[in-house]
């Protein structure tokens, strides 16, 4: 029995992983509200698939029967964030079932009983039953598992049977989409004239003159920009602005924050505690009892909190100490010694030098320039100075290439982890050290150790008494009741220099946040009710830790995009097509480069840039700029353009000399190139082709 259970725990295990993978493979929406059986409105249908109706009953019979096998399989009830990813999970798998199933029907696409037995026991098994029935101990598979549990699974409770058959029904799904996949990926070809295109974007190269004129080098508040001029702009480019459903929200809120007397009586309470600890003769038992927060007995002094790195070294066995405050909560200790533990853990910084490409030559230049920034540091340069401006590891980097702490069991690639746990002190490590990612100048800022710190623990946070809530809440409803309109709103919130207003551009049906705030969902769904119009004021809203009071700004419709929905971007294209205009109508007809720049003026630039590609080349100050580099590359030597408008710029290019990539007999690794591109994107391209064509409307965000 005790085998069973166990099998039953990593089915669910491998439910969940197949759940999670349809989850990132196909993104959908959410359900429940005004428009619901439950909301009063009228409407049943939560949205359509491929033309079908999906009614609100159909979808959440399904919501409640993933609902009991997930809290058959965890034993516990769904919480409300669980039901959000059920909810996400049923969408999904509807959209497997109807809009993917008609692509498999037509392809004559099946998995037969045959298949599903040969991936559950026979000789290709699923990596989710090798997952799900995986020796606990050693990881590996046990085939014998899985015969033992089917041939018990007659005797098993009804929802544990349910559970297996929507595991084996998730499995055959599962296969059948990669079947799909892989006949659509086997399906792409790159012909040998694509080949050999990318192989010359690639290897020919040029030396590039150009006259560069930014857009920034006119002040945008030169450029006056007209609401009929965006207009236009929107009219000509409307593919390329997709509206949506949003709506912007201004807000104020009300924090329940612990006040003075909730902090004094959490204090004495904490003292009670400490006292109670002391005498304990289970102190492990009697902390973990009186504690809001779990911490293991155990702890290593990289998991130790900054002051108690400092305080632990006077602790003295048998002793408690405290309280110590980090943030809103108190924390306790009573000190039982120290014990070796079997891994080690470290501090470290490193400055990280990766080679431009794997080839011999750039890994070369590379160390080179890594044993020079060492160097640097043997010489006095500041390690943290030159890991901000030198390191190709950005998270590190501007924490002046600080790495935190880790362990020695995997957290880090071999090599560093080797140079840092055989430091026995503080320091620099002396030498460049190479990894797969490249080359590592390395500082240990705190050395190896594996002592383990046993601290019985009680953390108590200060909550806000019910008191100081309901102050909160009547400072919240008194505001409320005082304004309906978007100008009381303002009038208010000046008249009381406590409140500070923030906005909310853009928000989605969707949201269940808004900003910062968590679990926003009832705001989000006031500002998308029918009934709430523009610079109207909602009630109070009670989120987590605070009230909030909004008053509904702006709305976006997807069917109807407006100027002002993309104004900022609107505005920005404009504008730098009205300076292209003018920086165009000032430059001279004719010239040399040089000639033409003196006549513009101050912001025009003369630039070249040597033995670049088509593919990736950069042009100094203008950066990567395709038209320019294509119509660079496009001229004969000598030849000049005209001048155009660029992304970032005004542009005349000179082609000053021009290397043509030398002919080869085989484009195979170029072929190889794009068709591995071409397959690494199939599944998302292939997702995004299906629910075009399914025509999916998602309206669940009415429901929920």
């Amino acid at each position: 029995m005790a085998l069973i259970n166990k099998i039953r725990e990593k089915s669910g295990i491998a439910v969940t992983v197949i759940a999670i993978s349809l989850i990132l493979f196909i993104v959908g929406g959410d359900l429940m509200g005004p428009n619901s059986m439950f909301g009063g409105g009228n409407n049943q249908t939560v949205g359509e698939i491929a033309g079908r109706d999906i009614d609100i009953q159909s979808f959440q019979n399904r919501v409640d029967v993933m609902r009991q096998n997930y809290e058959a399989q965890t034993g516990r009830a769904a919480g409300e964030q669980e039901i959000d990813a059920l909810r996400e999970q049923a969408w999904n798998q509807m959209i497997i079932d109807i809009a993917y199933k008609e692509q498999y029907d037509e392809l004559g696409l099946t998995v037969t009983d045959e298949e599903m037995i040969d991936m559950v026991q026979g000789n290709h098994i699923s990596p989710a039953i090798q997952q799900a029935f995986a020796n606990p101990t050693t990881g590996a598979f046990d085939k014998s598992a899985v015969v033992n549990y089917l041939k018990n699974l007659k005797t098993l409770p009804l929802p544990q049977q349910q559970s297996w058959a929507d595991f084996e029904k998730n499995l055959r799904s599962d296969r059948l989409r990669q079947k799909y996949e892989n006949l659509i990926r086997t399906s792409t070809y790159v012909t040998k004239a694509e080949a050999e295109r990318e192989y010359k974007a690639q290897n020919t190269t040029a030396s590039l003159d150009f006259l560069y004129v930014p857009f920034y080098s006119i002040p945008d508040t030169t450029i006056k920009v007209t609401d009929s001029q965006l207009e236009a702009y929107l009219d000509d480019h409307r593919d390329e602005y997709k509206g949506m459903d949003t709506r912007t929200l201004q807000y104020v809120t009300f924090p329940v924050v612990p006040g003075k007397d909730d902090s004094t009586a959490l204090y004495n309470e904490i003292k009670t505690l400490a006292r109670g600890l002391a005498a304990a003769t289970n102190d492990s038992a009697y902390a973990r009892v009186n504690s809001d927060i779990a911490i293991p007995m155990s702890q290593s002094y990289a998991n130790l909190s900054d002051q108690m790195k400092e305080a632990v070294t006077t602790f003295v066995p048998g002793g408690v100490y405290g309280p110590y405050r980090e943030g809103d909560t108190y924390f306790i200790y009573k000190y039982g010694g120290t014990k070796k533990d079997s891994v080690n853990s470290a501090r470290a910084s490193h400055i990280l030098i990766r080679p431009e490409n794997p080839s011999d030559s750039a890994k070369a230049v590379a160390r080179q320039r890594a044993e020079g920034i060492l160097n640097q540091i043997r010489g006095g340069a500041s390690f943290e100075a030159l890991a901000a401006t030198n390191s190709a590891d950005p998270g590190s980097a501007q924490r002046g290439g600080d790495l935190g702490y880790f362990q020695d069991n995997g957290a880090m690639v071999k090599p560093f982890e080797d140079a840092v746990f055989s430091m026995n002190s503080t320091g620099l490590v002396n030498r460049i050290v190479e990894s797969q990612f490249g080359f590592h100048i390395i500082k240990v800022t705190d050395p190896k150790s594996n002592t383990m710190y046993r601290l019985a623990t009680i953390a108590k946070t200060i909550a806000p008494s019910q008191a100081t809530r309901d102050e909160a809440y009547r400072k919240a409803d008194q505001f409320a009741g005082s304004v309906n309109t978007k100008a009381q709103f303002e009038e208010a919130v000046k008249n009381d220099k406590s409140l500070v207003v923030a906005t909310a551009n853009r928000v989605p049906e969707t949201s269940n946040n808004i900003n910062a705030i968590q679990n926003a969902r009832e705001i989000v769904r006031w500002a998308f009710n029918e009934k709430t119009g523009i610079n109207d004021v909602s009630q109070v809203f009670e989120t987590d830790e605070q009230y909030v009071v909004a008053v509904l700004t702006g709305k976006t419709d997807k069917d109807n995009v407006k100027v002002d929905d993309f104004r900022d971007e609107l505005t920005a294209k404009v504008r730098n097509k009205l300076k292209a205009e003018q920086i165009i109508a000032k430059l001279p007809a004719s010239g040399t480069l040089q000639e033409m720049q003196k006549k513009y003026g101050a912001g025009a630039l003369v630039e070249q840039s040597s033995d670049i590609n088509l593919a990736t080349g950069l042009l100094n100050s203008a950066g990567f700029d395709p038209l320019a580099l294509g119509k660079g590359f496009g001229l004969k030597k000598g030849q000049k353009t005209k001048p155009f408008a660029g992304e970032n710029g005004v542009f005349v290019m000179e082609l000053a000399e021009k290397t043509e990539a030398p002919q080869i007999a085989d484009y195979t690794p170029y072929k190889s190139q794009l068709q591995q591109s071409l397959e690494s994107r199939t599944s998302f391209l292939l997702n995004e082709a299906i629910r075009e064509n399914a025509k999916i409307v998602d309206r669940r965000a009415k429901f929920f």
